[in-house]
Formats: C-alpha cells, structure tokens, sequence
C-alpha cells in the first residue's frame, strides 16, 4: 500500500478541452427538452460552463485534502481513501459507488462520519472510512479482461481484512454498489457484520400478492424505457468504447442524461427535470472527470458484460438468502423503485428498514444526511 494523489497531466487536461471546445454542435438537432434524450439546451450550458467556469485544479485540490493510497490487490492497483476516525471505538465502514457515479459521491460525506462529534452528533457514532474507486473505474486499474460483481467482492474483502487489517466491517452501496455489497455480505459473513444497501438486487422468483405484483409490473415498465444503456453495456460494450472513449461530451451526455432521469428531482408540468436543483456543474463534471482522466469509460461498462456471462452463479438470482444482517435505505428512485419489504425479506436478513421522503438513485449526493443518519441508525444494531 502506498499513498496517493490525483494529478491529472496537463496534456490530458487540454486533450479533454480541445475535444469540448469543437464538439460539432451544428450537428446536433436542437430537439427541446429530455424526452429523447439528453437536453440539448442543458448540454450547451454545460459545456459553456466546462469551457469558462469550471476548473479541474480547484476540484483536485479539494479532491485530494483526504488521504489516499493505492494497493495492489490480485494484480489490480485499487485506489482509494482511507480516512480514520480518532475514537478508537469506530467501525470500519467500506463505501461502494455504482455506475455512473463514482468515489467522488461519498467525498462530502467523510467529515461527517469520521467527525460526528463537530456537527453536533455523537462521538460513538463515527466510522473510519474506506471509499474504493471500483476496479476500470475512475484512478483504480483496470483488469485484463472484465470481472464481475463476485470478483470485486472478493478483491475489497481482502482489502478490508488483508490490506487494512479489520477483523470486521461494515459495507455500504448503491447501484453496483449494492451488488458488490451484496456479495461481499455472501463470501465474507467472518468479517462484514453488516451491509447498508440504497438499492436492491433483481428480487428471485415470482411476485407473490397484489404489492409485489405491482412493483413488478412497474419494474418492467421503467427497465423498458430507461434501460437500453444497460442492454448496450452487457452485450456490446467495446462497440460503445469506440465512441465514447474519443469524445468527452459523448461520456458526459452519456452520464448527466442518467442523473436527470434516475434523481428525485423537481418536474416541470411536461414533466422536464430541473437538474440544477439538485446539482450543481462542478459536482456534475467532477463525477464526469473520473471517467474521463484516465480513459475509464469502457472498463467501467466492462462490469456490466462480466455481470451479464456470471449472473447464473450469483446466490441472489437463485433466491439463495444472505446471512449477512443487511439494513435498507428505501429512497424513492424515480427509475429503479423500492422493492416490497416481503420480496426483500426472501433475500436478505434484514434487520433495519427506512422508508425515506426524499432522495433517488444517487443518494450520497441528493440526500447526504438522510444517508449518514440511515447508516449510524442501522450501524448501532450491529
């Protein structure tokens, strides 16, 4: 283990704005609004503000005020912060991003966990912090042919128990996230005491009553007009790499368009997101950067064509259940919605369940105190 930096070269940096700079906007229709798509207007903007407002050094600089290392775990570089809380009393907590979010989502929340006692919490309360950038995502290396969810699992078990030395631990995730937690609550029930999930695996079997029935029904509604990128990634992604991995306003319009539609966000009466009302450019385009610094936006897909060759051999899909104690933060996902209780219930050994007010998909960022107070909250039971 070794520590870290982000440091960004300012070749790459100027490759990146030169890109964003002739981007042919004359090519593009200007259709209005988000019904086929990414806006238009909103990525004009965007890029406007990419080009005069936006400073990757400042970001950087802020990026890099928590300590960071880099352990080579089964041949792959994992970067990561690892941040200790000064009561010895504190658990180790590891926090898993998905796609398209990154590290960058829990960056806001590692003063308030490691700290509690200076926002007016309790000191028994604090966790020391491990926040992986998951492997071909962001700073971490990419691995020579794509793994899935079981492998990840596998590798930031060992981080935890064999690089960091914890004898137990607590995983918390959403998107992939979830997943990964998931699986690590399978292989590793020695050591994870407990997993905190803002997000569900595809429940196992069939829906049972009129709830889970709906919820089902609903599911296959979303799947069908948010889910192509999905199809896209598990079966072609080298083809969509092509594209993207030229093209920095492609990988951004790629991933902003998910943030519009899978966040709790204020609508229009044509039912047009206000995405600024949640996020500001900067935090946009410092999520976007993790994908663009080292050219990660195809070994980031890669995850979901593994996931796709190796879903048959996950516990989940078979309705084998996870021994791990698991606690569940419901946040209303406008595109991936909270499962029933009782489907939930056939999966996991659930100890700790919040239906939350607020919140969607990326809930680190749209609802951070809601999500600390969730994890503290189950964190106690354990």
């Amino acid at each position: 283990m070794r520590e870290f930096q982000i440091a960004v070269t300012d070749d790459r940096l100027a490759a990146i704005r030169r890109k964003v700079a002739s981007f042919p906007w004359t090519a593009m229709p200007e259709v209005q609004g988000w019904r086929s798509g990414t806006g238009h207007s909103f990525m004009r903007n965007l890029s406007s503000y990419w080009l005069d407002g936006y400073d990757w050094r400042v970001q950087e600089t802020l990026l890099n005020q928590y300590p960071q290392h880099v352990a080579f775990i089964d041949d792959i570089p994992i970067r990561f912060y690892f941040v200790q809380s000064a009561d010895p009393s504190a658990k180790a907590l590891l926090l898993l991003h998905g796609w398209p979010g990154s590290a960058f989502e829990f960056h806001h929340l590692i003063e308030p966990l490691t700290n509690p006692d200076r926002h007016g919490d309790q000191p028994c309360d604090s966790f020391h912090v491990v926040i992986p950038c998951l492997p071909g995502f962001g700073f971490s290396g990419r691995p020579a042919t794509p793994i899935g969810p079981e492998k990840v699992a596998a590798i930031f078990s060992k981080l935890m128990t064999e690089t960091l030395g914890y004898k137990e631990y607590i995983s918390q995730g959403g998107d992939w996230g979830a997943i990964i937690a998931t699986m690590i609550g399978y292989q590793d029930p020695d050591h994870c005491t407990g997993i905190h999930l803002n997000m569900l695996p595809p429940p196992a079997g069939q829906p049972i009553g009129a709830e889970e029935v709906k919820w089902a029904e609903t599911f296959s509604r979303n799947q069908f007009m948010e889910g192509a990128y999905a199809q896209i990634q598990m079966t072609k992604p080298q083809t969509l790499g092509f594209a993207m991995t030229d093209s920095p306003m492609g990988v951004a319009a790629w991933i902003v368009e998910k943030f519009a539609g899978w966040s709790d966000l204020p609508r229009d009466q044509d039912g047009e997101p206000d995405v600024l009302a949640r996020y500001s450019y900067d935090q946009l385009l410092n999520n976007i950067m993790f994908y663009l610094a080292e050219d990660s936006f195809i070994t980031a897909s890669w995850l979901y064509h593994a996931y796709l060759q190796s879903r048959q051999k996950l516990p989940f899909v078979h309705g084998v259940r996870c021994p791990t104690r698991m606690g569940y933060a419901a946040f209303p996902d406008p595109v991936f919605h909270p499962q029933p209780q009782s489907m939930a219930a056939r999966t996991f050994n659930i100890v700790h369940w919040s239906e939350m007010p607020r919140g969607g998909h990326f809930a680190a960022l749209e609802a951070p105190d809601l999500l600390v107070q969730d994890v503290r909250a189950f964190a106690r039971l354990l």
